[in-house]
């Protein structure tokens, strides 16, 4: 009997007993020290159809150097390093065919720093934030001439604390990715020439005063949380704009401090725990599926597990006033997080690659390296839901979603931005918004738009 050895061996299985012999069938079953850590696509341990594996070896191949793919076919392994792969996005059973390691670097899925052919680099890059992209260039620049195996969009969830910046910023040096950190609200209040509007709190009508995160700890149940939690989404929203447009203009692969696809967990836990409302829910999600429709869903997304007590230790242990006697990090809470989380997942399963560790004490970066370069992204076909969003026609059709998210990401998120009346708390009377007008304009650099403010030192000269 074969026995599963732990990633850290990055699951490259020698069958040195194998070796030279000419295979049909091995049958390759799991021991019972590799049990099923209670996923949440099986009620135990016991019924779980992913506590075996079936492993086929094409007849007459060698198996020396073989890397069999096992995490492909949701594998659950056992714990190491302080973390645990929990379960890939499907836990169907499914044949697992060896493949020569070469092959499975090479061609089959993202490939580490550490592993690139020396010297290997990709084409020069377009310079997206200086120059737009639009049909004129297209005709002269193609998009996929500057993909390789680690383009890709990469997303870092799961509930607060965990160090989750310092992981994903390692996963991103590991593979060479573009780091896209966590949401600040330095997005919403200072301008491009570093004007902070909160510094005019005092002067503005009471309904644009500005909220952040910490006071929304220090008070769950603010008048302003729907609004904070509004601002959060359009930030998201940007950003993953950007690191489409990222990839698409310079074929680098992004990681992500969360993502805008896993910012309804945290509105519907607000609505779940009485701190936002129904009303502002549903116009929540009504924004985001205007605004949504031209995304394309993240390629992997790596779900760092918390328990409810180990979170509120964690709070405990680094002993931030705004958090330690919050009431947001309460059981009460934290369940209700970690539900929606869990249903989320569900539903991202279905359209991305998913990898869950246990995240209770915090685990080593190159294991899950290890288990990304393992994943085979290639064998999605237009046919498979999984990743569907980022098979193309032709070269044109990468083209045009180029210029969508190069040319036009402010019309975008202008969908974001239809008012609804039963969402009070979101809507300003025309008297407050023009005295909000008036402080504005008087205010460094919010006079025009930017690039346009003589006072600021911009040249304007032919300008139009």
């Amino acid at each position: 009997m074969l026995q599963a050895r732990s990633p850290s061996s990055a699951l490259q299985f020698e069958v040195e007993a194998l070796r030279g012999v000419l295979m049909s069938v091995v049958e390759v079953w799991l021991t019972p020290s590799v049990q099923c850590p209670s996923c949440w696509t099986c009620s135990s341990s016991s019924d779980c159809k992913i506590t075996e594996v079936f492993v086929f070896l094409e007849s007459g191949r060698p198996a020396d150097g073989f890397l069999i793919e096992m995490a492909s076919a949701g594998l659950v392994l056992c714990p190491l390093s302080g973390a645990r792969l929990l379960t890939r996005a499907s836990a169907s059973l499914s044949s697992v065919h060896a493949t020569s390691k070469f092959q499975a670097q090479q061609q089959r899925g993202i490939i580490s720093k550490a592993l690139r052919e020396p010297g290997y680099s990709r084409p020069a890059p377009f310079p997206y934030k200086k120059k737009t992209y639009n049909i004129w260039r297209a005709l002269f620049d193609d998009t996929t001439q500057r993909f390789d195996e680690n383009s890709k969009i990469v997303v870092i969830d799961g509930p607060p604390t965990g160090n989750k910046t310092k992981f994903a910023k390692q996963i991103a040096e590991e593979l060479d990715m573009h780091y896209i950190p966590a949401p600040s609200m330095d997005a919403i209040y200072v301008n491009k020439y570093g004007f902070d509007r909160r510094t005019l709190n005092k002067e503005v009508p009471l309904v644009f005063r500005s909220v952040d995160i910490e006071d929304f700890l220090r008070r769950p149940n603010h008048s302003k949380t729907t609004l904070l939690q509004f601002y959060l989404m359009h930030i998201r929203f940007a950003q993953y704009q950007d690191a489409i447009s990222h990839l698409l203009n310079t074929g680098q692969g992004v990681v992500m401090h969360r993502s805008i696809y896993s910012d309804p967990v945290f509105m519907k836990t607000l609505v779940d725990v009485g701190y936002s409302n129904d009303n502002a829910l549903k116009y929540y999600l009504d924004c985001m599926d205007q605004g949504m429709w031209e995304f394309l869903r993240p390629h992997l997304i790596i779900y760092l597990d918390i328990p409810v007590d180990k979170i509120i230790a964690n709070v405990k242990a680094r002993n931030k006033p705004e958090e330690v006697n919050s009431k947001f990090f309460t059981p009460e809470v934290l369940t209700s997080l970690e539900k929606n989380y869990k249903n989320y997942l569900r539903t991202m399963g279905e359209h991305a690659e998913l990898l869950m560790y246990d995240w209770s004490e915090e685990g080593d970066a190159e294991v899950v390296v290890e288990d990304i370069c393992r994943i085979n992204f290639d064998k999605y076909t237009k046919y498979d839901q999984r990743l569907s969003d980022w098979i193309f026609n032709d070269e044109w059709d990468w083209k045009a979603k180029r210029i969508m998210f190069s040319a036009h990401p402010d019309k975008m998120l202008l969908w974001l931005d239809v008012p609804k009346l039963c969402v009070p708390e979101l809507i300003a009377s025309g008297d407050e918004w023009h005295k909000f007008d008036i402080v504005m304009e008087k205010s460094p650099g919010n006079k025009y738009d930017y690039g346009f403010n003589k006072m600021m030192g911009d040249n304007i000269l032919f300008k139009a």
